[in-house]
């Protein structure tokens, strides 16, 4: 039985289908402003390594790894600035709504793990197991994370 050949898409199909996940996912984790910035590097580092890429079962969770780590990259850089802002307004809890910037920029307050956790379940609508994947973290522990953040979350805002 001769090996199983595996064929990639075209590289601007693969940005067709899942340029909206990732940019969703992006938007949630460093914001707005910086999410361009953010998509342009994940699709650069993609474009880059796509020709080596071995196996083709889960392009989106891919994408969204790449995407992860550019979001942390980010977060570190930004960190290593002083960027003037003005005070952002603050959201009640009523008015909070999966699109809402107050909402995000929430999450943008929590750990690390648990903030890529959140916006990949809930801005990417990614399974457990791709989270885990993506955060190189069990499904348990992603369970755990998309769990304990709007807690945390919750918790802050009584």
């Amino acid at each position: 039985m001769p090996p199983e050949v595996h064929t990639l898409p075209p590289f601007q199909q693969l940005l067709d289908e899942h340029s909206g996940d990732v940019l969703g996912f992006l938007v949630a984790s460093v914001g707005p402003h910086d999410a361009e910035d953010c998509f342009q590097e994940t699709f650069i580092a993609a474009l880059r390594s796509y020709p080596g890429l071995e196996q083709d079962g889960n392009l989106r969770g891919w994408l969204l790894t790449i995407a992860h780590r550019k979001a942390i990259d980010h977060v570190r850089a930004r960190g290593r600035r002083a960027i003037p802002v003005a005070e952002p307004p603050e959201a009640t809890a009523d008015q909070a709504g999966p699109r809402d910037p107050g909402l995000w920029r929430s999450v943008a307050t929590l750990p690390p793990k648990q903030r890529s956790a959140v916006a990949l379940r809930f801005a990417a609508d990614m399974a457990y197991r791709d989270i885990g994947e993506a955060i190189d973290c069990s499904e348990a522990a992603a369970r755990r994370n998309v769990h304990e953040g709007p807690e945390k979350l919750r918790k802050e805002l009584a």
